[in-house]
């Protein structure tokens, strides 16, 4: 198991179109100055470290209290987290690069993470018990205001004369006469209820006490905020007179289970209204202690937001460090670390500088050191990049990255992704669009306040600003080839067509004009076609009705030519790692057939729509054949009597091409794996008489060898010996040959119908924007039957424009793109060099990915 550390990324750009050379290299640690050096090496972004302890409990490890040590801090760091989240606030992240801790600044920052933490909860918890208090009263005392509507007025002079009440609404409940009778007297119980407790606590009361009660509810007037969840709720204010000690107990027991808070209620009119006094004094308290209260945790919760951000970087370096160094072999007898990396060769002196700064900031008198080992393990890919290639290696990454020393298709894809965007997003307007909004990203890339939004859409634009800014130059460049300017053609330069010529040369008159609403420009008339237009496509064509028809035909042939010579680029770039791997028999067994079959297919598709572009002209158009039909008929080895041949022969030549194709299929199959079979076998044959058999030997070899790993055994060089001399199964590597030609073959056909897409989206593109233009031709006449001046009206038509491109077509076309990126991917099933090893099961790591 490899585990990366990497603080920082190197800046470095390094080789873009192929992988660095990494190399295995053991380092040699002082106790006193590991930590330092390997501090020091996160810093720097410069090595893979490798688990020299893989059969090592994590619990087992050297260094295991310190790391458990980090892990509270965190714990602590957390809990100030949620305090701080849970008052409104937010954590901005450190922009200073700061260093691990040493010991004894760890203590310091664990000594007082802690004393923080603690102020913060006894002043948490006083806080929400004053809240608490605080909410306890105002309902106490809105339960005693509601109560006045509903006993009214007890106390009445002794010997009134009896009289008839008339009872309403407003009226006391109980007669005051009837206030000093001892065996008629009426008790209370009052409190607040959740409201949705309310129907079936009223249920209750009912059923338990059989009527021997009366209940009045009403909602409070303000809602109640609950100090422990933050939620907002209106409860509910019951009274309940009832008369008995049973009957009180039996409503208190009711009320307790239903969470009520009950809150005492006199019978006395005085000594409520006291309890009304007392109470306001008390709110005034204790509102003036919780403002206090308040201050104290704002000035907590300020010195958290100081501190906090930079202990949380620290203490993760910190612990990150400890990490590695449990990854480490201890030797005893030496009192020092070694530990494995995996370093690019070209960063070795750089990784020796790290070690000496280290041991120099640690005071250690001995110098750490680095030493390179051979291996016989396949290397992590080390593709360096910077913040222009960063967003097109994702773009690769996504899919898949490349085996160590393979070809790099990233800068290809810097170029192809954005072109062929911008192919199906050919608008001049519309790009531009883009092309400044990403201009004033790049920018602004160094400010502050670009990199803080923590908006995840606006980082996932941020961080492609570049990629946008290429799609915006590429549709710049594509638009003035369709010559549309926000859906509408430009006259940049004259049209080549000729309308004065047709109506002369036919001699139309006005009222042939007038009958005919669609007039034909025929090429052949003499003065009507002058030749084709400067750069792109006649502006002329925008107002022809067969306008589609034509942008048709150009853009699917345009998509089928880009296709199959993108493809092609993708399986030339793989004579490159042929070569590069020493596998020269796999430029005549895999790289030709591969050709071969796509070429003969769908290179000869492209050869016939030039050769007919070339060969046909407008006076010979009608008596062009069809392409289709032609393609269709050479795979079915017909002929049809109704589409003319192009050329002579062309029969027996697509049935050449045909069986060629067909031909190549085999070889493609079974080149490779009877080549390696006989390559095995002869190996095999001369390397009988040489493997070793004695136990002298076998000890010769776990002992020899300076540059050794650490962690040799006598298993390892078993299974090193069988590394270097795998079992070679030839099922296995026709299986994966098979595998890789059935979808390569596959592959050419489905890519090269799925790069139609670039047709079909850049018509939907098309048809989108003349619908949106009769859309604002519509709303311009409605507008200009009105009594409008026509100078407002062409005002209110550009603002209508204005806000139809910018807030429908621009935010809806990239979402649609994203088809365009499923085909980026698609296509790289056709370009078996981008990545050799696309059939195993997991992918290698970047070597400078962070494990923070």
């Amino acid at each position: 198991m490899m585990i990366i550390f990497s603080f920082v990324p190197s800046s470095n750009m390094g080789s873009m179109f192929r992988s660095e050379e990494v190399c295995l290299a053991q380092l040699f640690l002082q106790s006193s100055s590991a930590y330092a050096c390997v501090s020091e090496l996160g810093e720097r972004g410069l090595v893979e470290f490798r688990d020299l302890n893989p059969h090592v409990n994590a619990f087992q490890r050297r260094y295991v209290g310190e790391v458990r040590r980090c892990e509270d801090m965190e714990k602590t760091f957390t809990f100030l987290a949620q305090e701080v989240r849970k008052a409104g606030l937010s954590l901005t992240r450190p922009e200073d690069n700061l260093p691990a801790p040493q010991s004894r600044e760890a203590l310091q920052i664990q000594e007082e993470s802690e004393t923080l933490a603690q102020e913060l909860r006894e002043v948490s918890h006083n806080r929400e018990a004053l809240l608490s208090r605080l909410q306890e009263m105002q309902e106490h005392i809105q339960v005693l205001q509601e109560g006045q509507h509903f006993t009214g007025q007890l106390q009445a002079p002794m010997g009134s004369p009896f009289r008839q009440r008339a009872f309403s609404e407003r009226e006391p409940l109980l007669d005051p006469s009837m206030a000093q009778r001892i065996d008629l007297r009426i008790n209370f119980v009052a409190g607040v209820i959740h409201p949705w407790r309310v129907s079936s606590f009223e249920r209750l009361l009912w059923r338990a006490c059989r009527g021997y009660l009366v209940a009045h509810f009403t909602e409070m007037p303000e809602p109640v905020i609950n100090p422990t969840t933050g939620e907002s709720v209106t409860c509910v204010i019951f009274i309940i007179s009832y008369w008995g000690e049973q009957i009180g107990q039996k409503i208190r027991k009711i009320a307790s289970c239903f969470h009520c808070h009950m809150y005492p209620y006199a019978d006395d009119e005085a000594e409520r209204g006291e309890t009304l006094r007392r109470l306001r004094t008390q709110i005034e308290d204790l509102t003036t202690v919780l403002g206090q209260t308040e201050q104290y945790l704002d000035q907590v919760l300020q010195k958290v937001l100081m501190l906090l951000p930079a202990w949380q970087v620290r203490i993760q370096k910190m612990k990150a460090i400890y990490f590695i160094l449990n990854q480490c072999s201890f030797n005893i007898t030496d009192k020092c670390l070694i530990g494995e990396v995996w370093c690019p060769v070209h960063d070795l002196p750089a990784v020796q500088q790290a070690l000496r700064e280290g041991s120099r900031l640690s005071g250690s008198t001995v110098e750490s050191f680095v030493h390179r080992i051979s291996s016989t393990e396949n290397p992590p890919t080390l593709i360096r990049t910077n913040k222009f290639t960063a967003g097109f290696q994702n773009i690769v990454d996504a899919y898949g990255v490349a085996s160590y020393q393979e070809v790099n298709p990233a800068p290809y894809t810097i170029i192809t992704f954005p072109f062929l965007f911008a192919v199906m997003f050919g608008d001049v307007g519309h790009g531009l669009l883009m092309f400044l909004f990403a201009l004033w990203m790049v920018l602004l890339e160094n400010s502050p306040g670009m990199k803080k939004v923590e908006n995840e859409i606006w980082q996932m634009f941020f961080e492609g600003r570049y990629l946008i800014l290429l799609m915006g130059a590429f549709s710049i460049y594509t638009g003035f080839i369709y010559n549309e300017c926000f859906s509408r053609a430009t006259t940049i330069f004259p049209s080549a067509w000729s309308i004065a010529a047709m109506a002369n040369q036919s001699g139309w008159s006005l009222e042939y004009i007038t009958e005919n609403p669609v007039l034909i420009l025929v090429p052949n008339v003499t003065g009507v076609f002058n030749g084709p237009y400067p750069f792109g496509i006649d502006p002329i064509w925008s107002l022809a009705v067969n306008h589609l028809t034509f942008l048709n035909s150009f853009k699917m042939k345009m998509s089928v030519i880009l296709g199959i010579v993108h493809m092609s680029f993708g399986v030339f770039l793989g004579i490159f790692n042929y070569v590069h791997f020493k596998q020269r028999y796999k430029i005549l067994l895999v790289f030709l057939p591969e050709i071969i079959f796509l070429l003969a297919l769908f290179g000869y598709l492209i050869i016939l729509v030039f050769y007919k572009w070339l060969v046909f002209d407008a006076s010979t158009s009608r008596f062009a054949p069809s392409i289709l039909i032609h393609f269709i008929d050479m795979f079915l080895f017909t002929e049809n009597a109704d589409n003319i041949p192009l050329y002579k022969h062309q029969t027996a030549v697509q049935t050449v091409l045909v069986v060629v194709a067909l031909a190549s299929v085999p070889v493609l199959l079974l080149g490779t794996p009877l080549y390696l079979w006989c390559q095995h076998s002869r190996r095999k044959a001369s390397q009988s008489q040489r493997e070793p058999s004695s136990s002298e030997e076998r000890q010769f070899l776990l002992n020899s060898g300076p540059g050794r790993s650490v962690n040799v055994a006598e298993d390892d060089v078993e299974r090193a010996q069988h590394k270097q001399e795998p079992e070679f199964e030839f099922s296995e590597v026709f299986m994966h040959q098979a595998i890789h030609t059935i979808e390569y073959c596959l592959g050419c056909v489905s890519n090269t119908a799925s790069y139609l897409r670039l047709w079909a989206l850049s018509l939907a593109h098309a048809r989108w924007n003349s619908r949106t233009n009769s859309m604002q031709v519509l709303g311009i006449g409605s507008t200009r039957s009105r009594s409008l001046p026509a100078s407002g009206t062409k005002r209110k038509s550009k603002a209508f424009l204005f806000r139809e491109q910018m807030y429908c077509i621009c935010p809806q076309e990239p979402v649609g793109k994203v088809n365009w990126l499923m085909l980026h991917f698609l296509t790289r099933a056709t370009v078996p060099c981008f990545f050799l090893s696309a059939s195993c099961a997991s992918c290698p790591t970047r070597w400078y990915d962070s494990i923070l």
